[in-house]
């Protein structure tokens, strides 16, 4: 690894990686928005995506991820919609985020490989923040009657947005965001379980860590 253009390698290897990771992460929040930033930078030419997934800046692939972009979310923001909106999530998301995990694997120029490490990194990578959503969004509709939902479903989409934007100029960066963002969403989620524990009597030796 003495050589610099090992080195140079190793160095666009990781940043690849950090991208793809962020890109499924980001659709475990809103599915179709890492997509529409990938092929919208491809068309602006400010953004390289792999040679067999260039169709994502066309104009006909911009105007459908768009507007699935659009309906996703202002449908978040609607009680029940919402909650219909994660629970075909489960599947649509990791799609995504198999899709954009794929398409940011500049370096493999076989879309089929691409595509199948996209499925086996993207997918799980893009479930956990779903899953994540999913939780918070029932905590707040048992806590709040739903009224927090909406506030939710605006700063997901600000935090979505930014960290897509940011994993092409800082890919590192924005994977340390993500993890930090989860760690953040685990926190919040132990301690409200331990309320709620406490809430009902539990003994503070049963509610775990």
């Amino acid at each position: 690894m003495s050589d610099p253009s090992s080195w140079s390698l190793a160095i666009s290897w990781v940043g690849t990686l950090a991208l793809a990771l962020v890109l499924a992460a980001v659709a475990g929040l809103r599915a179709w928005l890492p997509l529409l930033v990938a092929g919208g930078l491809s068309r602006l030419g400010v953004a390289d995506l792999g040679a067999s997934f260039t169709w994502l800046g066309s104009g006909p692939a911009l105007a459908v991820l768009g507007g699935a972009t659009v309906i996703e979310i202002v449908g978040d923001k609607i009680p029940v919609v919402d909650h219909f909106l994660d629970a075909i999530g489960t599947v649509i998301r990791p799609l995504a985020g198999a899709l954009a995990a794929a398409a940011a694997l500049v370096q493999i120029h076989d879309p089929l490989i691409a595509l199948v490490i996209g499925i086996v990194v993207g997918a799980p990578v893009a479930l956990a923040p779903h899953v994540a959503k999913s939780t918070l969004r029932g905590v707040s509709t048992g806590t709040t009657a739903g009224f927090a939902n909406p506030l939710l479903s605006v700063i997901e989409d600000g935090v979505a947005f930014f960290i897509a934007l940011l994993a092409f100029l800082l890919p590192v960066l924005a994977l340390l965001m993500v993890v930090g963002c989860v760690w953040l969403a685990w926190r919040w989620l132990r301690k409200v379980r331990r309320r709620s524990l406490a809430s009902r009597g539990v003994p503070a030796a049963e509610r775990g860590p």
